[in-house]
């Protein structure tokens, strides 16, 4: 038996039961070991916590944690586009299963079908130049391009245009929050607030409706900004700006990080100066290089209008490669093997083929050679990879022999 959602919603109502306490018992429930509930879990608990749900469980009427779960559910049924999230539900991000601290439970507002594209993260400082509040909106657009929804904070400066920018092109925007979904923080973007829910927006947030925002929530709302995403861009950050929490807690959660370089003189530039110098941050100049960098499984293969559902492996064809690096669970998915059908079927027209030959060839230069962006070159080679038909070798790409 599974906790339903008045469940989760005792759970993350109970006093000194926050996150890093349950997040253990949250991974045991996953497993599937022997975590049953309710019974599992008031073991496990100790019995400071154990008491007050089980007299939740066994009299709702006189427990003290009841009034806020009813008046959550009520908060719900009120409004269509209002939706309580929580581990089991049919569009949980499950790439949140992989915080140490992952959330009990999300209040969201908004277009929930978001959740189901992939994710970029886009931050920065409050207080952008031109050109890095130009660089976001280019970036924003063009990654809405590639079928990426953009994920931010909803702050002045960065954030919001960034998330204004993807509204605008078409594509779709998450707003994660650091105070309830009701709440517009910072006042002066009421009009983006609206913006974002008349549109493909959804806004979200552990905290409760009518929640204000405070200083100590915002921390906490970064590890879900990343959490959320494939990776994190950096758009424009000073040296010891609030975006290089950010940073750093997208690669503690094994996110990948990118940095837009910017002049030695801007003090707005100095962090991201600092990330690509100490090797934690990728540079990028344009969105293929964020495309680039990600592995095969990370990339969405279509376009903002079709990109509701996230990309997957046709039925019997292996695991998208992704070399010694996590899989979207955290776990290492195998190069996968040539395919032994390969030969048997005719071989493909494919212009990245006809280029190649049995001397390795770089990706740039088949670039030049084919006319091909380098996102389509790599996903054009990892499917000819997969079907056996080349190779990459010390050098570059070859042909194998038929």
């Amino acid at each position: 038996m599974s906790p339903t959602l008045r469940d989760w919603l005792a759970l993350n109502a109970l006093p000194g039961l926050g996150p890093v306490r349950l997040a253990p018992l949250m991974r045991r429930w996953r497993e599937g070991g022997d975590l049953a509930w309710p019974q599992g879990w008031l073991a496990a608990l100790p019995a400071s916590l154990a008491q007050p749900l089980r007299l939740w469980l066994e009299h709702p009427s006189r427990s003290p944690i009841t009034p806020a779960v009813d008046a959550a559910i009520e908060w719900e049924r009120a409004d269509p586009r209002r939706h309580l999230l929580h581990p089991g539900h049919p569009v949980w991000p499950e790439l949140l299963t992989q915080l140490p601290d992952p959330p009990t439970v999300l209040w969201a507002k908004g277009e929930l079908s978001v959740l189901s594209q992939p994710a970029m993260a886009m931050v920065g400082t409050r207080r952008p130049t031109r050109e890095g509040q130009d660089n976001a909106v280019r970036f924003a657009r063009d990654l809405v391009g590639k079928g990426f929804c953009i994920a931010s904070g909803m702050a002045l400066g960065i954030d919001g245009a960034a998330q204004r920018a993807a509204l605008q092109a078409g594509g779709a925007t998450i707003g994660v929050l650091g105070c309830g979904v009701d709440v517009i923080y910072p006042p002066r973007h009421a009009p983006l607030f609206r913006e974002l829910l008349e549109g493909a927006g959804l806004l979200i947030s552990e905290h409760p409706p009518e929640t204000r925002a405070h200083p100590r929530f915002f921390p906490r709302r970064n590890r879900l900004i990343t959490g959320l995403s494939q990776g994190v861009l950096v758009v424009e950050a000073a040296e010891k700006s609030g975006s290089l929490v950010s940073a750093r807690l997208a690669l503690e959660q094994n996110r990948e990080v990118f940095a837009i370089p910017g002049s030695i003189h801007n003090p707005q530039s100095e962090g991201c100066l600092r990330l690509i110098r100490q090797g934690e941050a990728a540079l990028v100049r344009h969105v293929e290089d964020i495309v680039g960098d990600l592995s095969p499984w990370q990339v969405p293969i279509s376009t903002p209008e079709s990109a509701i559902t996230p990309p997957s492996d046709p039925p019997g064809r292996p695991p998208r490669r992704r070399s010694a690096a996590p899989g979207p669970m955290g776990d290492e998915v195998a190069s996968p093997a040539p395919s032994t059908e390969a030969a048997a079927i005719e071989r493909p027209a494919s212009p990245l083929l006809a280029a190649l030959s049995d001397a390795p060839t770089p990706v740039d230069l088949l670039v030049e050679l084919t006319g091909l962006s380098v996102a389509d070159i790599q996903l054009g080679l990892l499917e000819l990879e997969l079907d056996g038909w080349v190779v990459q070798t010390t050098g570059g790409w070859v042909r194998r022999g038929r």
